[in-house]
């Protein structure tokens, strides 16, 4: 968990066994035997794995951008494939993909590192695709105050891919646009022809 690696979820740490005995109810309920070797720790792990992929509800992704510099530069910013985890909030099952980051400075830029943070502190909780990739473009927008900012993200939902309609392979696609990028065509058309190289 590169990016959060400082924070733990202290809400899950805080309800540690309440959590557990729920997670044996849950086994219990689905005809599982929870005093079998391989069950036994289950509930503790799945403990631990909350704490660290619903890390980023101890963050505001706003704070996780940071310091911002002062820079005159004004030509396009990417940082793209970032890879993310997270979970459907429908379903609570995991989906992934990597997001793509662009804007246009006016005369602030942010460390680069900070942007894949952003992405960590955004998709490490019960999300939907589509509220990540707005989330994303508006943080940016609000903390960097840039002419424009434009976030794409693709995504695989086991949701649909393992259960449902059953369609391993498919990915989900979707996009933010602010500022300039709205208006003006070939900044939209450069920055797509910059994350697919």
């Amino acid at each position: 968990m590169s990016g959060l690696k400082d924070y733990v979820n202290t809400r899950v740490g805080d309800h540690r066994e309440q959590i557990e005995y729920h997670v044996r109810e849950i086994l219990k309920l689905i005809g599982e035997d929870v005093e079998r070797e391989g069950l036994i720790e289950t509930p503790a792990r799945v403990t631990r794995m909350y704490e660290e992929i619903f890390a980023g509800y101890e963050v505001d992704p706003r704070d996780v951008l940071g310091v911002t510099f002062e820079e005159n530069h004004e030509e396009l910013v990417i940082v793209k494939d970032i890879v993310y985890y997270s979970q459907c909030e429908h379903h609570m099952a995991p989906f992934f993909g990597k997001a793509h980051i662009g804007y246009i400075p006016s005369g602030r830029i942010a460390g680069l590192s900070k942007l894949a943070r952003l992405v960590e502190a955004v998709t490490r909780r019960l999300q939907v695709q589509e509220r990540i990739t707005s989330q994303i473009a508006d943080i940016m927008e609000e903390v960097l105050q840039p002419k424009g900012v434009m976030v794409v993200v693709e995504g695989e939902h086991l949701c649909m891919c393992s259960r449902g309609v059953k369609k391993p392979g498919s990915k989900t696609v979707t996009s933010a646009v602010r500022g300039s990028f709205r208006k003006d065509a070939a900044s939209r058309a450069e920055f797509l022809s910059l994350i697919k190289e």
